[in-house]
């Protein structure tokens, strides 16, 4: 593809999509490749969303290995996720895109339908040992867009002091029966139920999509028989009083905040939080969010992946292919993967995991059936689609519209 035609296809509408796709997950300036020495020696750009990790970083460090190794310098650039994705778009337009770019894994097919991405046919990049549940969130059109360094998801954070009170045992929570039974037991006993976020933004899908997924239900089908019984779960378990009206407007970090005060039963909540548990002052288990009939849930990912921008030196790709190799090879995720609390993305670097750190087996489950939101070859339509999801929970949620009606002016508004 020329430089032109690239240029046409950054549309409006992939900003848009980029500007709500980064919105709800996610854990200085600078340029992009404008090295005038030749390719495999001078300076590679790689521009990642770790604002927090300075050049004393391990991951800095890690980066700056990786290009000693493939000799080459390392100019780094970190972002927040959601300045990069249209970062990203700008420097294509302007022929200056990064070597190496590490983006929020839902904007990874915006920008492979925009024409920023090179594919992993076009760089040689091994996926092979990639879980395909997780590499689905960087696929579009058939085509593999970059590897992701790292999964993190949803599951179910449990208090396990409230559980004891209230004569739950753990093990019987096993599909929404039990899991709303046990809330059911919990407010007999004077506590509180469960919390999540419902909020309207990109955080209430996110959170929504694991009853929805369990539910049997498709992004493509918003308004199914499955879709209403999850938002239906969730309506039953406000009018309760199983689940608090906050949710409404929590975010991920208002629920937690709300779990942590010691009363909640549940929260739903992801990987990212588990240091914050470990501090929380009480003894919590961790469990992947059940489907309506029993097994768990699909949850969606987090994390990034590692994409190769489209360069005019073609040149430049098997330097670039030396540095996105290092950064993936399994020491290196795993290193990586401690340091930003993520699951990796291969079974053989998970049981390494789990071996060092056993309370991270429920994680490694549910990542295990994660499912990436642009998954099934959404793409660009997840955003709208997500949007429309969230207003419909948030409808249902505040009484406004019963699920049903929800769900359906939601469908008949992505048509």
């Amino acid at each position: 593809m020329n430089s032109t035609s690239r240029q046409r296809r950054l549309t409006a509408a992939a900003v848009t999509a980029l500007a709500v796709a980064v919105a709800a997950t996610a854990c200085s300036s600078g340029s992009g490749s404008s090295d005038s020495n030749g390719a495999g020696s001078g300076t590679y750009t790689v521009w990642d969303p770790y604002p927090q990790f300075d050049k004393t970083s391990a991951w800095a460090k890690l980066l700056d290995q990786c290009g000693t190794k493939a000799g080459v310098k390392i100019k780094r650039t970190g972002f927040d996720t959601s300045d990069l994705g249209n970062k990203t778009l700008l420097a294509a337009q302007q022929g200056n895109s990064p070597d190496v770019l590490i983006v929020d894994n839902p904007v990874v097919s915006t920008l492979a339908e925009a024409g920023v991405l090179t594919t992993t046919d076009d760089t040689g990049l091994n996926t092979s040992k990639i879980d395909p549940n997780l590499l689905a969130a960087g696929q579009s059109a058939g085509k593999t867009y970059g590897t992701p360094i790292g999964a993190n998801t949803l599951a179910l954070y449990y208090n396990k002091d409230v559980l004891k009170k209230a004569g739950v045992d753990i093990a019987s929570v096993k599909d929404w029966n039990t899991l709303t039974a046990a809330l059911a037991k919990v407010k007999k006993a004077g506590k509180k139920g469960i919390t999540f976020s419902a909020i309207g933004t990109e955080e209430g899908s996110f959170q929504f999509l694991p009853w929805f997924w369990g539910s049997g239900a498709k992004l493509t089908e918003l308004d199914s028989a499955q879709a209403v019984s999850a938002l239906s779960l969730w309506k039953n378990w406000l009018k309760k009083g199983y689940a608090p009206n906050s949710v409404l407007n929590n975010t991920q970090t208002t629920s937690w905040q709300e779990f942590t005060g010691g009363d909640y039963a549940f929260a739903e909540n992801g990987t990212w939080q588990l240091a914050g548990a470990e501090k929380a002052g009480f003894d919590y288990g961790v469990l992947p969010i059940p489907g309506a009939t029993g097994g768990n849930a699909a949850a969606p990912t987090g994390g990034e992946f590692v994409t190769v921008p489209i360069q005019k030196d073609s040149a430049r790709y098997a330097t670039t292919k030396k540095l996105v190799t290092c950064l993936t090879s399994g020491d290196n995720l795993y290193n990586t993967d401690t340091t930003l609390s993520y699951v990796a993305p291969t079974s053989e670097v998970q049981d390494k995991q789990v071996a060092a750190k056993p309370d991270l087996k429920p994680w490694v489950d549910a990542v295990k059936t994660a499912k990436g939101r642009t998954s099934d070859d959404l793409g660009t339509k997840y955003p709208k689609i997500s949007e429309q999801m969230w207003k419909a929970v948030q409808a249902a949620l505040s009484g406004s519209k019963s699920p049903e009606d929800a769900l359906s002016e939601a469908q008949s508004a992505v048509k």
